[in-house]
């Protein structure tokens, strides 16, 4: 059902929608009955039914058939790369300035190294944001060619809508594969091989690989097809696919957690320099590495350099083979990381004076925004005020934007919609960029307003928290902590539970943080009732502190369960994500 949150808050906290997950139906409940009842709520709720599939999925193993060569088009690319290898060829592998993207170069680079190809005939090449912008460049693939004597250029996170620059490279002798995990334009590129599980005709049972993870594919092809040459382990690279995976936001189910789980025992092995200079300077302690600790510490590093500087420091990072050199470079991108997060907070404060916030999309366009952090501008317009959000870099001739999105609006689809109006475009349903010319760029505007105008018209546009289960707060304990942990590693589409608890007495709370906003509270988990143990559980709310003024007694709580570790001490701890006062009835 769906609960509309009441008005009783301080103005300054957003109100949301709490939308509690149907029940399991009773003969799922009744087939199943030897899973707790809330563990077994949580994966139905991900889709999890299916009795294997539920094994699988609590054992850490994937039931579908991961063959690489399922994948179209994989066969002509193995062929052509063998040709190269043999022949000596130049072998470019084009990337993207993100984490997907570095990670993607540095694992097929290794790849190549590891079946033979000599370093000059293996060359990673990453595209700059501020000059030639994502993707695949036509510049950049004339100066392949010229100067690098390239016969091969291979694409990694990038290159499913460059349809006039793989005619370009066709034109001058490049052979083109393009692997990449974005959505697909209305026309493929006419390369040699187009590697996307998301093509219509494609065996491949995983669709929502990232960009790595197809990468990660071909490099197992390649170890299939060339068995007397490999001089590399598939494990070797599980722990970029693991990174690159969550950095990207990557669905957190299916083979994609598969290999995340794989990639994280890697990464807590600490194999790579670059990954125990990173995780030092990220103050995460190697062999307790999650999916969190990807997202929240290593992968904003690693996407700094690209967005300030240039990619390749975070690409030499995760190269690196001593720790005096990765050292100094992950040095070099937390200080990056510091910087990119000041400049967002100072431009996200400037876009905020030149949108209207009433609009159905709100636009931003100035030349003072900097490439690197208008799509972080763009996500915390789309947070703050619950609507898609575009960011926009004022160039001389050409400007680039950066879009993100909320559920009801596909972001990607509108721009599909204005196309005429843009050089170049791509993305994900609830994230993408483009490239327009400055004379187009008024007419962009008024029509982007026209379309969110039209399909969000009737819609109420307020955050939906979506709730696991409804459960007692007396329920929380160790127990319940220990069996959540085998949904481990959690992130997109397979999110850390949230519950939803009502009735929760206030024992104690006050304002936290260098600022007071934040609200630390002490819940007690009795109430009163009959048959209740009373505990009382510690919780932190974060940017809610404006509750101190107003809280009452007896509160509803949604909330995730987590541990707070302090000075040798690990207590179970609610991170809560939205309040509201308890209804008596």
């Amino acid at each position: 059902m769906l609960l509309f949150a009441p008005m009783k808050r301080p103005a300054s906290i957003r109100a949301n929608k709490w939308q509690v997950a149907p029940p399991v139906p009773a003969d799922i409940r009744q087939q199943l009955a030897h899973l707790s009842p809330i563990l077994l709520q949580v994966l139905y709720n991900r889709g999890i039914i299916d009795p294997a599939h539920i094994q699988a999925f609590l054992d850490g193993r994937y039931l579908e058939n991961t063959d690489p060569f399922l994948l179209t088009d994989v066969d002509t690319a193995v062929a052509r790369i063998k040709q190269a290898i043999e022949n000596d060829e130049t072998i470019i592998v084009y990337g993207d300035f993100d984490a997907d993207g570095v990670t993607s170069t540095v694992l097929l680079i290794e790849a190549l190294r590891g079946l033979g190809v000599e370093r000059n005939k293996a060359q990673p090449y990453i595209p700059d944001r501020v000059d030639e912008g994502y993707g695949l460049n036509v510049d950049a693939l004339t100066k392949l060619r010229e100067e690098k004597g390239a016969s091969l250029v291979i694409t990694v996170d990038c290159g499913i809508r460059s349809v006039a620059e793989v005619e370009h490279a066709n034109a001058i002798g490049l052979d083109m594969i393009i692997t990449d995990h974005h959505s697909l334009g209305p026309k493929l590129p006419p390369a040699l091989a187009v590697i996307n599980p998301k093509r219509p005709n494609s065996a491949y049972p995983e669709t929502m690989l990232a960009g790595v993870g197809i990468a990660f594919k071909l490099a197992q092809a390649l170890r299939q097809a060339l068995p007397d040459r490999v001089t590399f382990s598939e494990d070797e690279l599980l722990d970029l696919v693991a990174i690159g995976t969550v950095a990207d936001l990557a669905p957190l189910l299916g083979e994609n957690r598969k290999l995340v789980q794989e990639g994280l025992q890697v990464l807590n092995k600490a194999r790579r320099p670059g990954v125990a200079a990173l995780a030092q300077v990220s103050q995460v302690t190697m062999g307790q590495m999650t999916a969190e600790s990807i997202g929240f510490g290593l992968g904003p590093r690693i996407n700094a350099a690209g967005r300030l500087e240039h990619a390749y420091t975070a690409a030499k990072l995760l190269a690196a083979n001593n720790m005096i050199t990765a050292t100094d470079l992950a040095n070099e991108l937390n200080a990056l990381n510091r910087r990119r997060q000041q400049l967002t907070s100072d431009l996200s404060a400037k876009a905020e004076t030149l949108v209207n916030t009433d609009a159905p999309i709100l636009i931003a366009a100035d030349p003072g925004f900097v490439s690197g952090v208008v799509g972080l501008v763009a996500s915390r317009l789309a947070e703050k005020y619950y609507r898609p959000a575009i960011v926009i870099e004022q160039g001389e001739d050409e400007s680039r934007g950066s879009c993100r999105s909320i559920p009801e609006f596909h972001i990607t689809e509108a721009l599909d919609e204005v196309a005429d109006l843009l050089v170049r475009h791509g993305g994900h349903a609830q994230a993408a960029g483009f490239t327009v010319c400055n004379g187009n760029l008024p007419l962009f505007m008024e029509r982007m307003t026209e379309i969110a105008a039209a399909q969000l018209e009737k819609v109420e546009l307020a955050p939906t928290i979506a709730i696991d289960a409804e459960i007692g707060l007396d329920a929380v304990d160790w127990a319940l902590f220990e069996m959540l942990a085998a949904l481990q590693p959690t992130g997109n589409a397979n999110a850390s539970p949230v519950f939803l608890s009502r009735g929760a007495e206030v024992v104690f709370h006050k304002r936290v943080g260098q600022d007071g906003s934040h609200l630390q509270l002490k819940l007690s988990t009795g109430n009163g009732r009959a048959n209740t143990a009373y505990r009382i559980l510690p919780a932190i709310a974060f940017r809610q502190g404006d509750w101190a003024d107003a809280l009452p007694q007896y509160v509803d709580i949604v909330y995730t369960i987590g541990v707070n570790e302090w000075r040798g001490q690990r207590n179970l701890q609610l991170m809560v994500q939205d309040i509201q006062p308890t209804r008596f009835e």
